[in-house]
């Protein structure tokens, strides 16, 4: 499925992580053409479900009716790349539970986090085990690897280590049909330049499909995953419009807040490109 991008667009396409009840009147209460949502608990290995009433049918079909396009973000308890078999095997299991969720809600993609392996352990058996994940899942939208803020074990937090997940998983069935997924706040944190961030993910991954746009609470390389709202944080708010400009891919923010602040964090950013 093709991801929309702001190729020839006039304005930026942009969004915000929603409550899952019934994100299409959310995306209206924000004028957003697209959302972000978790199918279910983000903390839990139950699997998915969907809230909207009348299930995943229903909510494909009133979607598409309103134009809105919706991204699932998928628990944060996945981790592919451990070495931990008590994690790693029920982590795929969840992952393709939300996989074939966030296919039935036609979902424009499903973004997991990176992982990451034991301290102990060499990065080369997370970027295997990623490899392994991606031919063990049948990929139905788009799979976007988001990049993180903490953890020196972490799979993709550094470049090298980003550098190290693709090149893994280039080799593996359904590869063109992983993405890449940049949160702003993440490689701030995570002790990545912005001023650089961009053109160094492309370098690597050859594309980045979505932009988490979010600032940050904390410090430079902190390894807080903290977001703030535009303005209210720490990242250089010319740098943070930097990025979200050269992307040119859709954006979603993950700011605090309800649709009011989420409007005048749209509306900062939109000043600013």
């Amino acid at each position: 499925m093709p991801l929309p991008t702001m190729a020839g667009m006039s304005e930026l396409v942009i969004g915000a992580h929603v409550d899952q009840t019934d994100p299409i009147a959310e995306a209206q209460a924000r004028r957003a053409p697209v959302v972000q949502m978790f199918l279910g608990d983000p903390q839990g290995y139950k699997g998915p479900e969907v809230a909207y009433a009348g299930g995943a049918a229903a909510l494909r079909e009133a979607a598409a009716a309103a134009g809105v396009g919706i991204y699932v973000h998928a628990p944060y308890i996945v981790n592919v790349a451990t070495t931990n078999n008590r994690i790693r095997i029920p982590s795929r299991k969840l992952l393709q539970q939300h996989m074939d969720a966030a296919a039935e809600i036609g979902a424009l993609g499903l973004i997991v986090h990176g992982g990451h392996v034991n301290k102990a352990d060499d990065p080369a058996k997370g970027f295997d085990n990623w490899r392994k994940a991606v031919e063990a899942t049948d990929i139905k939208v788009p799979l976007l690897i988001e990049n993180t803020a903490g953890g020196d074990n972490a799979m993709t937090r550094y470049l090298e280590r980003i550098q190290g997940v693709w090149d893994a998983i280039g080799s593996a069935e359904g590869a063109d049909q992983v993405g890449f997924c940049l949160d702003t706040c993440h490689a701030h944190a995570g002790g990545n330049a912005l001023e650089s961030v961009v053109e160094d993910v492309r370098a690597i991954t050859g594309r980045i499909d979505l932009v988490h746009a979010n600032d940050s609470r904390d410090d430079f390389d902190s390894g807080a995953d903290r977001h703030a709202n535009f303005g209210a944080g720490r990242i250089d708010p010319d740098l943070l419009a930097s990025v979200v400009r050269d992307a040119g891919a859709p954006v979603i923010c993950e700011t605090p807040g309800g649709a009011d602040e989420h409007v005048a964090d749209f509306a900062w950013l939109r000043e600013r490109l």
